[in-house]
């Protein structure tokens, strides 16, 4: 992900004018890379969590279902702090399967929550620091919590990071799990400023204790807590840890939920809702030199969670375990109705959304090769370029449609207003110059032979035949990208973005040496358009 050769890079491109930092415009993001994605709980808003370079954003999106798909209709930004950020520079890098994504919520008046990670020794974001507290654009609020002392001599500070979040509506409460250091509570019901706690689970005498910062961490009876929900029918607190799963009831008793997830599972993510509800658990555990995971679910009126069915198009139930091969991980869940939507990726390499239903989750295609694919992404056009998908989540488009986005890494947020089946792709769109006026690289700084592609954005007034062609610092010609392409005239940009990108390969698919590269773009009514692009010659 991150490391000095690509700083240096990136500082330099930033320096002669490759990278643009984000502009204000009527229809944009923070940034492209978007990494998370969450309703605000009103009609039609969105909350987005981005990077651009070496800065991190949020931005509200207003969004309504018109005629030719989703509109938006306004657009706010606000920036983080230099030294913070939600993204966590391991993401996809890193094998524990709670740290490959990035938690949130909306918690009320304590507003959209995301972790919180400062710059360690090594200059990496791998230093959990608390929370973000996002309660509008202009009020980006840093929260700090307190680590243990106990801990500090810990081999990695990740092991306490916060991996979740369950807001209590009711009464006002927060609760966050943060690994080794248990159970966090933000309590903001009063009117003063919030009061914070800290829990740990406690086998031996099966209760959740206050922990105080000195505590003592015993992993043999204070399970790690690497998740936390509150059940929208009982109020149960529900916490997945490194051994099993538990709940608290509204009284205080608590209580295993899972002989299936009995104290020898991992349990590193808990979802919770659909209508009738579903509750989904992902475990993943070391065996041997790999990771092992599976993805659970309970639903209503079952005994036990049971392992999710893997179904072909035929409806046949497949006997290998589809998830742990595919090395899946949960990046969220979205439900809508009797469906859930599961964003898992495969450490960065792969991504997608599975379909679960009461059946399980059945194979939208079975290839030449035999081959079946659960997967929904950019072959089934849920995103229009293939980009990692980083979240997923549902919100309500107006009182009657109930909204899908996901959030990419590379290509802004898709959103949907029919569960799926069609989809609006939301970027950056600053305002671009007609008839080849202007030619923008979306992302200007690539890394080649590494799936990393630049777009090559422009627009032109009327339908034409377009060229593209990509030179060298010296202006030999390496690579022709397509040759007399038809193209729309569009009031936005008539890019195709299937076809208008460049992924740092040479016309006989070498990778490029790094440098900076022109693109020329030509159409068959004499206008002609130039850009440009930095690639990182294949290191990251």
């Amino acid at each position: 992900m991150k490391n000095n050769l690509f700083e240096k890079c990136l500082r330099t491109a930033l320096l002669v004018g490759l990278v643009a930092l984000p502009t204000w415009a009527a229809e944009t993001l923070f940034s492209n890379y978007a990494m998370n994605v969450t309703g605000s709980g009103k009609n039609g808003e969105l909350w987005v969590f981005s990077r651009s370079g070496t800065y991190s954003g949020v931005t509200l999106l207003n969004l309504n279902a018109g005629t030719s798909g989703i509109q938006v209709n306004g657009t706010k930004q606000g920036q983080v702090s230099d030294s913070m950020t939600a993204m966590q520079d391991g993401i996809y890098s890193g094998v524990l399967a709670e740290h490959r994504r990035i938690s949130s919520g909306y918690a009320g008046k304590v507003g959209y929550v995301l972790p919180m990670y400062g710059l360690d020794d090594d200059g990496n974001h791998l230093l959990p620091a608390g929370f973000f507290s996002i309660r509008g654009t202009e009020e980006v609020l840093e929260t700090p919590l307190a680590i243990p002392e106990a801990l500090e001599d810990l081999d990695t500070a990740m092991h306490y990071a916060v991996s979740g979040f369950a807001f209590d509506s009711t009464n006002s409460r927060l609760w966050l799990a943060r690994g080794v250091a248990g159970l966090g509570l933000y309590d903001v019901s009063g009117k003063g400023s919030a009061k914070q706690s800290m829990f740990q689970l406690n086998l031996k005498t099966g209760s959740l204790d206050t922990a105080k910062v000195n505590y003592k961490w015993d992993s043999k009876n204070n399970p790690r807590i690497l998740d936390v929900k509150l059940h929208p029918e009982t109020g149960e607190l529900w916490m997945a840890t490194s051994k099993g799963l538990w709940k608290r009831s509204a009284e205080g008793k608590l209580s295993q939920v899972s002989t299936a997830l009995d104290t020898s599972a991992r349990v590193t993510g808990l979802w919770m809702g659909g209508n009738p509800l579903t509750i989904l658990a992902e475990t993943s555990y070391m065996q041997k030199e790999s990771m092992k995971g599976a993805l659970w679910v309970l639903r209503e009126n079952a005994k036990d969670f049971a392992k999710v069915d893997f179904l072909d198009t035929a409806g046949k139930l497949q006997k290998k375990d589809v998830y742990d091969d595919g090395d899946y991980t949960v990046s969220g869940v979205a439900f809508i109705g009797k469906v859930a939507y599961v964003a898992v990726t495969s450490g960065g390499s792969v991504s997608g959304f599975f379909k679960l239903d009461s059946t399980g989750v059945r194979a939208w295609e079975t290839d030449d090769d035999g081959k079946n694919n659960w997967l929904y992404g950019f072959e089934t056009g849920a995103t229009d370029r293939d980009a990692i998908i980083t979240s997923i989540c549902s919100f309500p488009l107006d009182n009657k449609t109930e909204g899908l986005a996901l959030a990419t890494y590379g290509n802004g947020v898709s959103v949907s207003a029919d569960s799926g089946k069609t989809w609006t792709t939301i970027l950056n769109r600053a305002k671009l110059g007609g008839d080849l006026g202007t030619i923008r690289m979306v992302p200007s700084v690539i890394t080649s032979g590494d799936g990393d592609q630049s777009l090559v954005s422009y627009k032109v007034s009327k339908d034409a035949k377009i060229t593209i062609d990509v030179f060298s610092y010296d202006m030999r010609k390496i690579r022709t990208i397509v040759k007399d392409a038809p193209r729309s005239a569009d009031k936005s940009r008539s890019t195709n973005p299937k076809e208008d990108f460049w992924d740092g390969k040479d016309k006989a698919g070498r990778p490029c040496t790094m440098g900076v590269y022109y693109v020329r773009v030509k159409d068959n009514h004499g206008h002609i358009g130039w850009g440009k692009v930095m690639t990182l010659g294949g290191h990251k």
